[in-house]
């Protein structure tokens, strides 16, 4: 959980495009370092907030390799190859729930919340997330980075009442099958249960922006996934080992 408490800075969606772009073209840590540094410097003034802000751009889109090189490959290769800028939004996503555990609770939080209650506020989301996981030193800082980044992604806007915001649900939908069934992946990767049934793996709460159009046959087409029907006819999905 450190690691996932350690989303600590606004991460704005042109950073994460610059990042996956360096990323493409370099695969050494300090080059893709120098080539972000004049990016966010015209925006973040202070050394210190610019070394971390690289540092999570790093974590997301270089170091993510170590934890699952196959779905980090295809998120470049999707970045490479999409011409659709919402689907974008679908990688960054994706790579930010696998580099950091955290945004994953913390977008959860956001999608259970959003069912019953809405506008949101950062201190509603926070005081949920201090029920869930209790007192940790940085919950409170980490929980509005997650918030200003997601408004700055489109994924929470601004309500009418000063700091309330209205989750987008479903508002992202995808242009390639594919870029779903990765996503899922990135999800159940992350998912502290290695199996979910497909029904529920296509509303975990954490997925609340994104409208999902592929079926249980054409999930099984996939390699990255385990499907095996139970009982109730219970159709259940993993990670494939």
């Amino acid at each position: 959980m450190d690691k996932g408490v350690g989303f600590n800075r606004n991460i704005k969606l042109e950073w994460l495009d610059a990042a996956a772009s360096f990323c493409l073209e370099w695969d050494d840590e300090q080059e893709i370092r120098s080539r972000l540094e004049p990016v966010l410097a015209q925006e973040v003034r202070s050394p210190t907030n610019l070394r971390k802000t690289i540092a999570i751009l790093i974590n997301i889109w270089h170091k993510s390799a170590s934890s699952n090189l196959v779905l980090h490959q295809a998120a470049l290769d999707f970045y490479r190859s999409t011409q659709v800028v919402s689907d974008r939004v679908w990688l960054h996503y994706g790579m930010v729930m696998l580099a950091y555990p955290f945004f994953y609770h913390g977008t959860a939080v956001i999608g259970r919340l959003s069912r019953y209650e809405d506008p949101l506020t950062a201190p509603t989301i926070r005081n949920q997330l201090f029920a869930e996981l209790g007192q940790l030193g940085s919950l409170g800082e980490a929980t509005n980075r997650i918030v200003y980044s997601l408004r700055d992604w489109g994924v929470l806007l601004p309500a009418q009442e000063r700091n309330h915001y209205i989750a987008q649900r479903q508002a992202f939908s995808s242009s390639q099958l594919d870029l779903e069934a990765w996503l899922l992946a990135c999800a159940l990767e992350i998912h502290p249960v290695e199996e979910l049934p497909f029904v529920d793996l296509l509303h975990l709460p954490a997925l609340f922006p994104f409208r999902f159009s592929i079926t249980l046959d054409s999930l099984r087409s996939y390699n990255l996934f385990e499907i095996q029907r139970q009982g109730l006819g219970l159709n259940m999905v993993r990670i494939a080992k």
